[in-house]
């Protein structure tokens, strides 16, 4: 076997030649250049490789053809899925082959055999979406069901919370359609004696290839079947012992698990279970894990279909959705399936009546409610994110991610496991598959320093192990990458070892196969990643959830990859749900981000154009910041990228027009009927368009004949008795939309408020801020702090009624102005609705009685949320679907800018547009957000309105009846 080091395997390239080979046979995309190169350093693991090149093949022929190119110049090659493998699997420094761009056919779903047909980039979701409507499902679910790929799930042997009924990926794979790295294509799966005998005499490469696994079975017969663990959770290694003659002689299953290491996978055929009708999910509480861990035999008596554990420390992201809990400090999920939810909820009553002894929980509840069991399994989904970071802003890293034990050991596993915490001054949040015996956890490792990585070493050894002493597998679930592939030796026998070199040899005779994992490995304390950005670059936002930090934020996204799904509840990523390219996700964009402060890849810094590229398309909807597990504020990122990007440089024309629209809106106000003929005479229109740098294709909103505060200040305030709340005029209101603060007033005097509005001239900044102008922003945002000193002194509140412009308020005035003022002016602002429900709680609302569509505004979803607004459009009978549809696609500027509008509209067209031209013609369209309700109005032509216009509408009914 040639060993080929990947760090050394570029000084033997000709990089010149063999990127030519590529881009002649390829009609997918083939990229050498530092910003692509940049997104595919690391997955979600502790490690970075640099690779040569990344190709994005567009057919199953593009992948035959980048591998022969690979063959043919002796460039090691590494397939990729949704690149989300926490042991650094999916990287490597030769060539990356990411199918899940393209090859996502579902080609057959046949629910007579219960087989389905896939191409590797497959999302699991959507094969489970395609197989329901049968009755069936695909049984294997990791937490990230929602982005990974079949292909991923073949290469890790994937398994998630429904395994412990249904098995692993490997149990679930029937054949492979599989390509050697010399070009060798075939089929395998079960192969009895009779046909392995039948294969191995054949004269090609095929039949070599069966000759030597017949030889290496019965070589190492004794090894394969006494040396290997026998459990369901022994991911580690290579599953060789799916090739004894006992076991079908399945090359497929074989394959499943080896991590790109042996062959690239060009299809599938896996087998599909019938999904039960009903589940319901029993939530028993325990004193701490170990003590939940002991009465997992006794629950797995009952046949569940998941058995889960959490840890209390994963439940910030539950108290927010109020969802609570039994009783216990640590608790098992049990989902229990049935033929309707009654039979389902009966049968978890029955099972928690049996349950005795150590299996006795302190309490517990049968949740059966949908949107109950969704808040649940959303904390135990996220766990892998949720961990990463303590409250106290600690962070966490992978690494000993996944280990398993029998099931009957893991109380006893547990508490050792405890001990060794304790002796290395480490802490973590223990959770994950209880019922097979596969704990997740997020460790504290010092991963910055030389002695920390010794510790980190020390600590992996120890824990390898502790897991050999119970029977158990380094990797219960996600492969052994580098993380673990160093520490096989104290698992496995020589003998397996050697059964493991021969395999790989046999597919993989000259090592190009994702060199360093598994056979031959990487040191588990080199190439890791969060070692190489320790200190950061001078920063105008504070990050006070990163110790003002810059290089800490930079570390914050650990890869899980939520921002890549396809569809689904929240606001993340909307560019990258319609380009679906990783560049355009936030895990791509945090990518550049830590690479340009890196700097080996991209070496210019804020001045990089790769960078400024990749965050062209991020709408700065603020919905990572809320949806993405561990917080990451790509808005915020891009603002501080923006503002030194062309610091001291001309920015782009749309900077001077929407960025400073505060000031040319007050200026408009001077003659709004002349700017409004201007903009609305074609051949002007489309001049100031060319000149402002904004999209030809949208329609320049018009400015009202009087701003709001004039109206407010000609017509005077009611005195109300429940006390004085400040109205925010912000410029959408103020100057384009005045009838919006006008029905304010009346709803906030009908509920007793007396309302005022600022004597001095106040802004929020966003426009500033959205454009990178922080230092422009930070001194509007000041003079706006002197304005509200007396107001936030006499502890008025605020209410803003754009949703943008409250949530500036509430954290980007605190990010660029840190200090007490700032502070409490963010603590003094609510929403409409959310002021009402705190402050109004005995007011009765008028009564709308109306259907209506609502689309709820990304930054009020990011930071504020909308749960008082759902209860006021209750109240009001305002009957309706909250939709969701994530961003309108407008997003303030962004959606007029220049070149922009094709993926503005095509993210409205995702869900917002449909839904609002298929409502009937009486029902409400409502939209808080400017941006949101001109999008609705210039793409669908329905008129859109604020809930305080709706409100105002059926108070003018209420009097007039």
């Amino acid at each position: 076997m040639v060993d080929l080091h990947p760090s050394e395997a570029a000084d033997e390239i000709d990089i010149e030649g063999f990127r030519r080979d590529l881009r002649a046979e390829i009609s997918g995309s083939v990229s050498f250049d530092a910003g692509t190169r940049a997104l595919y350093t690391a997955d979600a693991s502790n490690y970075r490789h640099v690779p040569i090149g990344v190709v994005v093949p567009r057919t199953v022929d593009d992948v035959i053809a980048a591998v022969a190119a690979c063959n043919a110049h002796g460039v090691p090659l590494t397939p990729r899925g949704g690149g989300t493998s926490i042991a650094g699997n999916s990287i490597g420094s030769g060539l990356v082959i990411d199918t899940s761009r393209h090859l996502t056919a579902i080609e057959e779903v046949d629910p007579a055999a219960r087989v389905a047909r896939v191409q590797p980039g497959v999302i699991l979701d959507d094969l489970r979406g395609a197989a329901q409507p049968h009755g069936l499902t695909f049984g294997p679910d990791p937490s990230t069901h929602s982005r990974c790929t079949l292909g991923g799930m073949i290469g890790n042997n994937s398994c998630g919370s429904h395994s412990v009924a249904w098995g692993t990926t490997a149990d679930n794979v029937e054949s492979l359609d599989v390509l050697t790295h010399d070009g060798t294509r075939m089929t395998v799966g079960a192969t009895s004696r009779e046909e392995r005998e039948r294969l191995a005499a054949q004269p090609t490469i095929e039949g070599r290839v069966h000759a030597a696994l017949r030889d290496l079975t019965e070589t190492h017969m004794g090894d394969l079947r006494t040396g290997m663990p026998q459990f369901s959770r022994r991911v580690s290694g290579y599953a060789l012992d799916h090739l004894l003659p006992e076991k079908g002689g399945n090359v497929a299953r074989a394959l499943t698990g080896t991590e790109g290491t042996c062959v690239t996978i060009l299809g599938a055929t896996v087998r599909l279970v019938e999904s039960p009708p009903a589940r319901a999910l029993v939530v028993l509480g325990y004193p701490d894990p170990p003590a939940a861990a002991d009465a997992v035999t006794e629950i797995l008596e009952h046949s569940p279909l998941t058995l889960e554990g959490l840890h209390e420390r994963l439940l910030g992201g539950l108290e927010r959705s109020g969802v609570r809990l039994p009783s216990g400090r640590a608790w098992l999920m049990v989902e229990i399936g049935g033929e309707d939810m009654a039979a389902a909820a009966e049968a978890g009553h029955t099972m928690v009546r049996s349950l005795t002894g150590a299996a006795r929980p302190l309490e517990s509840v049968v949740v059966t409610d949908a949107a109950h069991k969704r808040a649940l399994w959303r904390v135990r989904e996220e766990g892998a994110g949720l961990a990463t970071r303590a409250p106290d802003g600690t962070e966490a890293w992978p690494g000993w991610e996944d280990a398993a034990v029998p099931p009957e050991k893991l109380g006893s596993y547990l508490r050792g496991f405890d001990r060794l915490m304790e002796r290395h001054g480490r802490d973590g949040v223990a959770y994950g598959h209880f019922g097979e015996g596969c704990i997740h956890i997020r460790i504290d490792f010092d991963l910055l320093s030389r002695a920390g990585r010794g510790d980190f070493r020390a600590f992996m050894e120890e824990a390898a192990d502790l897991v050999a002493e119970h029977g158990g597998s380094l990797s219960g679930e996600h492969g052994d990458g580098q993380a673990r592939s160093e520490m096989l030796p104290r698992m496995y026998s020589e003998g397996v070892l050697r059964a493991f070199s021969s395999f790989k040899a046999i597919w993989d005779p000259r090592n190009l196969m994702n060199p360093g994992v598994i056979v031959d490995p990487a040191p588990l304390d080199s190439d890791l990643r969060v070692a190489t950005v320790t200190s950061g670059p001078q920063t105008l936002l504070s990050y006070p959830e990163d110790q003002g930090d810059f290089a800490r934020a930079m570390r914050r996204c650990m890869g899980v990859g939520k921002c890549r799904r396809h569809e689904g509840p929240g606001v993340m990523c909307p560019s990258y749900m319609v380009t679906k390219d990783e560049k355009h996700s936030t895990r791509g964009r945090a990518r550049m981000l830590f690479e340009m402060v890196n700097g080996e890849v991209i070496t210019d810094g804020w001045r990089s154009e790769e960078v400024r590229d990749s965050l062209d398309l991020c709408l700065s909807c603020k919905g990572c910041r809320s949806d993405c597990p561990v917080n990451v504020d790509m808005a915020a990122y891009k603002a501080e990228f923006l503002h030194h990007h062309y610091q001291g440089r001309v920015r782009p024309a749309a900077h001077y027009s929407m960025g400073w629209l505060p000031v040319w809106s007050r200026l408009a106000a001077l003659a709004p009927a002349e700017v409004n003929r201007a903009s609305g005479t074609p051949g002007l229109a489309s001049l100031l368009k060319r000149v402002g740098g904004i999209a030809q294709e949208r329609q320049l909103p018009e400015f009202a004949r009087t701003t709001f505060t004039r109206w407010f200040r000609r017509r005077g305030s009611s005195e109300g008795d429940r006390g004085t709340v400040l109205l925010w005029p912000d410029t959408f209101g103020n100057y384009l939309t005045p009838s919006v603060p006008a029905a304010a007033v009346r709803v906030l005097e009908d509920a007793g408020f007396t309302v005022v509005v600022p004597r001095q001239q106040v802004c929020c900044g966003l426009t500033w801020v959205s454009t990178g102008q922080l230092g422009v922003a930070r001194r509007v945002m000041r003079r706006t702090l002197r304005a509200l000193a007396p107001y936030v002194a006499a502890g008025t509140p605020i209410v803003g009624l754009e949703p943008s412009c409250t949530a500036a308020l509430r954290t980007d005035l605190v990010e660029l102005v840190p200090g007490e003022p700032s502070e409490r002016v963010a603590e003094s602002v609510y929403t409409l609705a959310g002021f009402l429900a705190e402050h109004a709680p005995d007011w009765s609302p008028p009564r709308v009685d109306a259907r209506a569509v609502s689309q709820v505004h990304c930054h009020q979803h990011a930071v504020i949320g909308f749960d008082a607004d759902r209860e006021l459009m209750e109240r009001a009978g305002i009957d309706g679907e909250v939709l969701e549809s994530g961003c309108c696609g407008l997003a303030g500027n962004f959606g007029f800018e220049d070149g922009h509008y094709d993926i503005s509209k095509a993210v409205g067209e995702r869900v917002l547009l449909p839904a609002v031209r298929e409502s009937d013609p009486e029902t409400l369209v409502l939209a808080d957000g400017f941006s949101c309700r001109t999008q609705i109005t210039q793409e669908t032509g329905r008129p859109a309105r604020h809930i305080a216009e709706a409100l105002a509408s059926a108070l003018d009914r209420q009097r007039g009846s």
